[in-house]
């Protein structure tokens, strides 16, 4: 991001932040639950997003995106901020990583640096949201009412987290592995957004330390000039604008570890509606998920004619093995076609045609992983509304 990008990006931020009306507001959305409607907003290095929070900005992508590419483009990549101290005055020359804590030997490092004197590395991954489409939960749960635009696929471009601690060198005990971004809260009774991860995931060689994305620098509302990027996991552990890492020699007890994002401690990770779970833990992987792209709920086809239905799958790494589609609300299903596997945590397009007898159709999808996991017929409830995964159906009319 060069200097006049960043000064563009602080004037129309802070004219977003005031409420200013000359922030374009191009439309309305309605999202198909109580509630539901959105204004689009648009933000430097952004097309029109779905806008649901200003302090911090929130913005969802408008879910027809996911049917034009496995890859989300930059632009339309959803935005999502826990602490409204946005960093508006990052310099590339000056930026310096830190790396310290429970190590041999600190290190501070340049982009420069990072790029020249480590190993590259390059994944296909999702990154989803903790609470994408907690707008469905019933009952309403507290939070982002989000649709199911708060994902996005990339192709992300950086360093091992695992290089960068072998060079500082993890002391014996080391438990965990700290990150925190240059975001900061408004108050000091807001608890700064700090994650943690176990030491031998932290250094499993899939972390990364990315400052690319779809071969460009990262937008500035998805982190730049570094976040950290983990694979098969939800977004909170993704921190953005990270400046700091630190090795802990025991269980890191923050906010947002301790207290927040923590999902209940059972098998289905789910609990009665209405209930409290007896005990819970932090949210981790992803569970399954896939999508109709091609189609909207409520469309018309033409009887009888071929239908070519479209979608992705995905889950938290061990790859999509099977997709199947049902046109009569479940009763039977037939296997879709999967289209390049870009990697295991990776979008996986699927395609199968179809031909629908007149009259309304209940259309639903399911995938099923390397792992044997599928997606459940009814939606798992949990008070934070977190890890939506059921069966997606839409209805579609042919005539």
């Amino acid at each position: 991001m060069n200097s006049i990008n960043r000064r563009q990006f602080v004037t129309a931020a802070a004219g977003m932040f005031a409420g200013a009306p000359d922030l374009a507001r191009a439309a309305t959305v309605r999202l198909p639950f109580d509630n539901g409607e959105r204004p689009l907003v648009q933000l430097p290095q952004k097309r029109p997003l779905i806008g649901l929070t200003t302090r911090p900005p929130q913005l969802e992508t408008p879910f027809d995106i996911f049917n034009h590419g496995l890859l989300t483009p930059n632009d339309a990549f959803f935005v999502r901020y826990h602490v409204s101290g946005l960093p508006t005055t990052i310099d590339p020359a000056r930026f310096r990583l830190s790396i310290g804590g429970h190590v041999g030997k600190p290190l501070s490092l340049s982009l420069a640096a990072l790029k020249r004197d480590f190993p590259r590395q390059e994944i296909v991954a999702v990154n989803q949201c903790s609470g994408n489409s907690r707008g469905f939960s019933d009952p309403r749960v507290g939070g982002g009412q989000l649709g199911n635009g708060a994902m996005g696929n990339a192709r992300w471009f950086g360093v091992p987290l695992k290089a960068l601690l072998d060079r500082a060198g993890v002391r014996e005990g080391a438990r965990q592995v700290t990150f925190n971004g240059l975001d900061t809260p408004p108050v000091d009774s807001i608890p700064d957004f700090v994650k943690a991860l176990d030491i031998d995931h932290a250094r499993d060689g899939e972390v990364m330390v990315a400052w690319a994305m779809n071969d460009a620098d990262l937008p500035f509302l998805n982190g730049y000039p570094l976040r950290l990027v983990v694979p098969g996991y939800y977004g909170t552990y993704w921190i953005k604008h990270l400046h700091e890492i630190n090795v802990v020699d025991a269980q890191y007890d923050g906010y947002w570890m301790k207290t927040a994002y923590r999902i209940p401690d059972n098998d289905c990770n789910c609990v009665t509606p209405g209930q409290k779970p007896d005990k819970t833990k932090p949210i981790g992987r992803f569970n399954i998920r896939s999508f109709v792209t091609s189609h909207e709920d409520g469309d018309t086809v033409r009887a009888g004619a071929p239908t070519a239905f479209r979608g992705i799958a995905f889950n938290g790494g061990s790859g999509i093995a099977r997709v199947e589609l049902s046109i009569d609300d479940g009763a039977s299903w037939k296997e879709a076609r999967l289209g390049e596997d870009l990697g295991r945590y990776s979008f996986r397009e699927w395609t199968i045609t179809e031909r629908l007898a007149a009259g309304e159709h209940d259309v639903k999808v399911r995938a099923i992983g390397h792992d044997g996991e599928t997606q459940p017929v009814s939606p798992r409830w949990q008070p934070a509304g977190y890890m939506r995964n059921v069966v997606e159906s839409i209805k579609v009319r042919a005539a």
